[in-house]
């Protein structure tokens, strides 16, 4: 067995696609509407969904905002330079929420930022060959791709 993906729901599906692919530099790898029940799933990711986990983006068509709850957490992306990484999601326009610095109690360094409906992605810093085939490439270092043109 293993993970093939994480579905999140998301209140604007173009605004979330311009995140993932435009920010985080993922791949819309594919997309499917359903006019009969009013949804529309995107699947992003750093690789093939035959090799690597990806995210389910649902957009329900008429629904527009989702309470996150208190039980969700977090999605977390290795990348070789959190504070590198930090700096390209910002200039691509995305929020960091937590600035790079150890984990508490710990050594790891970390970061987080949020998706436009308030998902938190943690990064967390691990060499480029301690990523698993298909992780991210770099970009300008940071361990981001480059944004899909």
């Amino acid at each position: 067995m293993r993970l093939l993906h994480t579905m999140l729901r998301v209140g604007n599906l173009e605004r979330s696609l311009a995140f993932y692919i435009d920010v985080l530099g993922m791949q819309l790898l594919r997309r499917r509407d359903n006019p009969e029940h009013r949804y529309t799933l995107a699947f992003v990711g750093y690789g093939s969904e035959s090799e690597t986990a990806v995210l389910e983006l649902t957009h329900n068509w008429d629904i527009d905002h989702y309470d996150l709850g208190t039980a969700y957490g977090h999605i977390a992306i290795g990348c070789d330079q959190v504070a590198a990484t930090c700096a390209v999601i910002r200039e691509r326009g995305g929020r960091v929420v937590r600035e790079p610095g150890p984990v508490k109690g710990g050594s790891t360094v970390i970061a987080f930022v949020e998706d436009p409906d308030g998902y938190r992605i943690e990064l967390i810093e691990r060499p480029v060959a301690a990523m698993p085939p298909g992780g991210t490439g770099s970009a300008a270092g940071a361990g981001l791709a480059s944004p899909a043109s």
